[in-house]
């Protein structure tokens, strides 16, 4: 579904050079839920960018479904995004002057094709999905950690997309809340969905399908992982 091919991504200012990510080389199949650890400053976030397709790579090339896109202009790129992807940030990225069901539109409005019946739809849909059809007039100050997450996922996954990436979506969480977001995320992969989950909790990445290690911008290990 997702390919890397040599990847490398510099970073560069006026007198440091830092190589982030190394000669990567990686495909994520269709139906997958892959974890990514490693030390802080390893290059995680990175990766995650630049298979989300928020980032380029330096040097390497990407395909999504077979089909190359690592020359795609700006605004194809983000139809792609739009369309294909779903993404999941560690501080939630909500809007706080809008309500819960406000923000979980947010990506449909990109879509012209959807009217505002259908987008308030689709959002009460997601929104039912994660346990929060009961907070849709809220507003994210009057969430907790846990359900300002629910929102965000309900937000990733509104436009029905199939590829799910998750940067650290429990880091901010107990370890309660914890097991109930990474228990959508696996009911969402059962469902068809393929997930990219950077980590730093390694019991939550032996929950995956497969361990993916970096280590220095380089990967390290790549373990398909076996299920209770």
């Amino acid at each position: 579904m997702i390919s890397l091919t040599n990847i490398e991504k510099v970073y560069r200012t006026s007198t440091i050079e830092t190589l982030a990510l190394n000669n990567i080389n990686l495909h994520i199949g269709q139906g997958e839920f892959a974890s990514i650890m490693g030390p802080s400053g390893c290059g995680k976030s990175t990766l995650l960018n630049i298979i989300g397709l928020l980032d380029a790579p330096s040097k390497g090339s990407i395909s999504v479904g077979g089909q190359p896109v690592t020359s795609y202009s700006d605004q194809e790129m983000a139809r792609l995004r739009n369309q294909r992807l779903g993404f999941i940030f560690q501080s939630f990225h909500l809007i706080n002057d809008l309500s819960v069901l406000d923000n979980v539109e947010i990506p449909l409005l990109y879509r012209k094709q959807i009217s505002a019946a259908q987008r308030r739809q689709m959002a009460q849909e997601a929104l039912e999905r994660v346990g929060l059809s009961n907070r849709v007039k809220h507003f994210p100050k009057q969430l907790s950690g846990g359900q300002k997450q629910r929102v965000a996922i309900a937000r990733a996954i509104v436009g029905r997309p199939e590829i799910i990436l998750a940067d650290e979506p429990t880091g901010n969480l107990d370890s309660v809340m914890g097991n109930e977001i990474l228990s959508i995320l696996q009911g969402l992969n059962n469902d068809g969905a393929t997930i990219v989950m950077v980590t730093h909790d390694e019991a939550m990445a032996k929950k995956t399908h497969r361990l993916i290690r970096l280590f220095d911008g380089t990967m390290v290990g790549d373990t398909t992982l076996t299920l209770c």
